[in-house]
């Protein structure tokens, strides 16, 4: 069952929700360092973790995020919504859930299944590095835990899975002074993932069961301390043989008028998903910081 109509109250609620939690978001960090919220609950882009953490909180405080994100390709529509929290800019732990709503697809096909739902449990830690202050970049490593509510669906066209786990390392570097006198933001990330559609349509296929190494990035630059323009690209597997999958790309921009307030739009090019092709669409993100 589609849960379009509870996504935005329930993620209004985990906001409600956190500022009981012990949280000391710092200002030594710069606005927009703690990046906005990806799909699977992880701070970085919209596509593409970073190495970046949650909230605004510095060594020694905590922070963190809550988020909402809807994805229309007219097709299909993504739902995602969740929270994340960051100890100590050290440790990440983060949940998400995504309801991807099956649309044309399940009109063509009078499938009885309207939406597949998945609940991502993530984790991140800062290995090494700063965004901005070590000549290095921030060096993170990270993993997130997947689980389709109902895996009737993506077994049935030759998943091998319900669930799965990725993993990944990401490299981002805030260059304050570097594009036209502009500060550019570089990131990425590679990860190791058997999943089908980032795991909405299972994990492992008739076609490849193995995990694959896929390749993910990011490039941003911002016009002004509040307002950044990117694009982000993103590898994806190839391992259900009823339909290809392609890579994902999108441009950005993102609006940060103060630490707790992130406004994302996009422009998102997902390709084939499903058989059906040039899935293309906007992206509207909206995260709340602490």
């Amino acid at each position: 069952m589609t849960v379009r109509l509870r996504a935005l109250p329930l993620a209004c609620a985990v906001a409600a929700l956190l500022p009981a939690l012990p949280a000391l978001a710092g200002q030594g960090r710069l606005l927009a360092t703690g990046g906005a919220t990806q799909i699977e609950g992880a701070a970085g882009g919209g596509i593409v973790p970073w190495a970046v953490l949650s909230g605004y909180g510095t060594d020694g405080q905590n922070g963190g995020a809550a988020f909402y994100t809807r994805v229309d390709t007219g097709d299909y529509e993504l739902h995602a919504y969740g929270a994340s929290y960051t100890f100590g800019n050290r440790v990440e732990v983060s949940f998400a859930r995504q309801s991807f709503d099956l649309g044309e697809l399940q009109r063509r096909l009078a499938l009885p299944w309207d939406a597949l739902e998945q609940d991502i449990y993530g984790a991140k830690v800062r290995v090494a590095g700063d965004l901005v202050y070590t000549r290095m970049p921030q060096v993170s490593v990270g993993v997130q835990h997947k689980r389709l509510r109902d895996g009737a669906l993506p077994l049935a066209v030759g998943a091998r899975d319900d669930h799965g786990t990725d993993a990944y390392v990401s490299a981002s570097k805030l260059f304050l002074d570097a594009a036209g006198g502009y500060q550019l933001l570089l990131n990425a990330t590679l990860r190791s993932t058997s999943g089908n559609q980032a795991g909405l349509l299972g994990f492992g296929g008739d076609r490849r069961a193995a995990r694959s190494w896929l390749w993910e990035g990011s490039a941003a630059v911002l016009l002004d301390p509040r307002l950044a323009v990117g694009v982000e690209y993103r590898q994806k597997p190839d391992n259900l043989g009823f339909a290809r999958e392609d890579d994902w790309r999108d441009v950005f921009v993102a609006w940060f008028p103060n630490k707790h307030v992130a406004v994302v739009g996009a422009w998102a090019d997902l390709g084939s998903i499903a058989t059906l092709d040039d899935q293309r669409g906007a992206y509207v993100s909206v995260q709340w910081s602490f």
